[in-house]
């Protein structure tokens, strides 16, 4: 039997259940792009660290993404930003599905876009928006001793706040949602509490 693909696979992964979408809320809709690459027979994730000088989620690691345009559909959205962010031209980006949309208390709703992409892309970052971009394989973030689970107070709001301690970085917030969100749905989480 021949091996399966894993751009199959992710599809399938993703498509069920239905990724979940947020009830209707006055919030700003935003998509980011999670691409995918293998490289070594491993699945790997390219993330951001943002500069220190933007507006929202300054200094922050997180998927190439923004605020969508009027009319823009998510994954256009996705794509475009990606494009201005790290360079990475839109006609490279295989769709494979959308994740769990989430929220941040910047005020934005996001719907997490999934895309394979060459494994040989090489980021041209936005000096003006992106500080550093670098890659991390999945299963780096499924070790359960680089999560943490801490309590929060943010905008006055008790909350859980999930980080993972990869590559001497911390990633947390909206960007660890996703990433758990993705994990559980490849099976190298247990489910989201």
């Amino acid at each position: 039997m021949e091996p399966r693909s894993w751009i199959l696979d992710l599809r399938e992964r993703l498509a069920t259940p239905p990724a979940r979408r947020l009830a209707a809320r006055d919030l700003r809709p935003a998509s980011v792009l999670v691409p995918l690459y293998v490289q070594a027979g491993e699945l790997w994730t390219i993330l951001t660290k943002r500069t220190d000088t933007l507006p929202t989620h300054r200094s922050q690691i997180a998927f190439p993404g923004g605020g969508r345009e009027l009319k823009e559909d998510p994954w256009a959205a996705a794509v475009r930003e990606a494009h201005e962010e790290i360079g990475l031209e839109p006609k490279l980006v295989l769709p494979l599905g959308e994740l769990d949309e989430g929220e941040t208390p910047a005020g934005f709703r996001v719907i997490p876009c999934v895309g394979a992409i060459p494994h040989t892309f090489q980021a041209q970052p936005n000096e003006g928006e992106i500080a550093e971009v670098f890659s991390l394989p999945l299963t780096a973030f499924s070790n359960p001793q680089m999560v943490e689970e801490r309590a929060v107070k943010i905008n006055g709001v008790d909350r859980m706040l999930r980080i993972y301690h990869v590559g001497g970085r911390q990633i947390w917030g909206l960007t660890a949602r996703i990433l758990q969100n993705l994990l559980v749905r490849l099976g190298l989480e247990g489910e989201e509490e």
